[in-house]
This record gives C-alpha cells, sequence and structure tokens, in this order.
C-alpha cells in the first residue's frame, strides 16, 4: 500500500458541514467523461445526514481519448473483460494513495472511510474497497459492474457491507451486471444490498441516495 505522501489525484471537496475536523471520509470515484465536479454536487445534501464527513471527490487522471471533454480512469477501447480488468488493475494505485493521504491527514481509519462511485468510478470502488488492507466502513456502487469477478476470491483482503444500485433501463453498462457483481461479491463473503430501480437510466436518482446515506449512518454510528 501507498504511504501517505502528496497523492497524484485532486479535486472538489465539501464539509464537514459540522465545521468540525472530519470523523469520516466519504469518497466519490465519478464516471467516464466527468470529474470530481459531477458527484461532488450530491455532497451539501448528503452532509445534512452526516455533519463531521468529509466530502472528496477526486478527477480522474487520464482525459477520454474519444472525448473533448471529460476524464476517466481508464481508457475503455477494446472493451474486453481483460482489457477492463487491466485498467482497474492500473487505475487502482493512485486511487489506494489518494485514500491513504486523507485518512492520515485527517488521523481517520480505512473504518471511517466509505467509498462513493458511479459507472466507471463504481468499477473502481468495488476494486479497491475490497483490496484495502482493512476494511472500509462501506462501498456504495451505482450503474457499474465488478472487474475481474473471476479473480476476487484469491485477492480479496476487506468485506466491507455493498450497496449496488442499478437502473433497470440502463443503456450504457447492462442491467445484468448487477446481479452478476451481487452473485460473486456474495460468493467471496461480502454482505451485499443489490437494488434494481425501474425506469432509471445509466444515472443516480433520488431513492438511490437515501439508500446511500441510510447504510452510512449505520455504519459510522456502529464505528
Amino acid at each position: 500500500m501507498s504511504q501517505a505522501n502528496e497523492p497524484q489525484l485532486s479535486g472538489p471537496s465539501f464539509g464537514p458541514l459540522s465545521g468540525n475536523p472530519p470523523k469520516q471520509l466519504v469518497v466519490m470515484l465519478h464516471g467516464r467523461g466527468a470529474d470530481g465536479a459531477d458527484l461532488i454536487g450530491l455532497a451539501p445534501m448528503m452532509a445534512k445526514h452526516l455533519p463531521d464527513a468529509l466530502f472528496l471527490s477526486p478527477d480522474a487522471p487520464n482525459p477520454c481519448e474519444d472525448a473533448p471533454v471529460g476524464l476517466q480512469w481508464f481508457n475503455r477501447l477494446g472493451r474486453t473483460p481483460e482489457n477492463t480488468a487491466a485498467g482497474v488493475r492500473g487505475a487502482a494505485p493512485a486511487i489506494d494513495a489518494f485514500l491513504d493521504h486523507h485518512l492520515a491527514r485527517h488521523g481517520l481509519t480505512d473504518g471511517d472511510l466509505a467509498l462513493f462511485g458511479f459507472s466507471q468510478g463504481s468499477m473502481m470502488a468495488l476494486h479497491v474497497g475490497m483490496r484495502r488492507a482493512a476494511a472500509p466502513a462501506a462501498v456504495l456502487g451505482y450503474s457499474g459492474r465488478l472487474a475481474a469477478p473471476e479473480s476476487l476470491g484469491d485477492e480479496i483482503t476487506a468485506r466491507p457491507p455493498v450497496l449496488l444500485v442499478h437502473g433497470e433501463a440502463d443503456e450504457i453498462v447492462p442491467h445484468a451486471s448487477l446481479a452478476a457483481a451481487e452473485a460473486a461479491l456474495s460468493d467471496a463473503g461480502v454482505t451485499v444490498e443489490a437494488v434494481s430501480r425501474p425506469g432509471l437510466g445509466h444515472g443516480l436518482d433520488n431513492d438511490g441516495v437515501r439508500r446511500a446515506v441510510a447504510l452510512l449512518e449505520r455504519v459510522f454510528a456502529a464505528g
């Protein structure tokens, strides 16, 4: 795991709303073609329920190769399962370094950390969260998929509770990815809540965010 030196990643932040030093970190990993500003807009609403949380939304390090704007965690060209798995593995160290740095900076542990990912960011949150030396408080994944499910059983080092939310009308990442991720995570001993949202496309809705807040309130209170 990376040392807690200055991370390569940076991006917008919000909170803590209480004005106190943070007691929790919620790290939000955006989808392909966006940047950290895309998810940090959820933080003010979530912070009303999590006033001592610091929300961090780092920008992915790579420009999209086929779009004039937006960032990505890894290149999606040639999207075979093998290439996707390699892309996720290649992007993970920078996220781990970012997490290590900010946990150390605020005197917090992985038990005070939640990962919130959308689409490609969900893939990164699931990959990183299951391979930390200590388990985060929770991983929340929206409209994503689980990369390299066949290797999870051999590589898993942490089993945080996981919330997966996926729209049944997702036109980008097939809704079937939800059941596949739930099955692989459950087989690896992870507690998973999988939620299908009728009529929802490739996006987030209020119910999905509400479920995230409920889980975070529960796990942070238990910690």
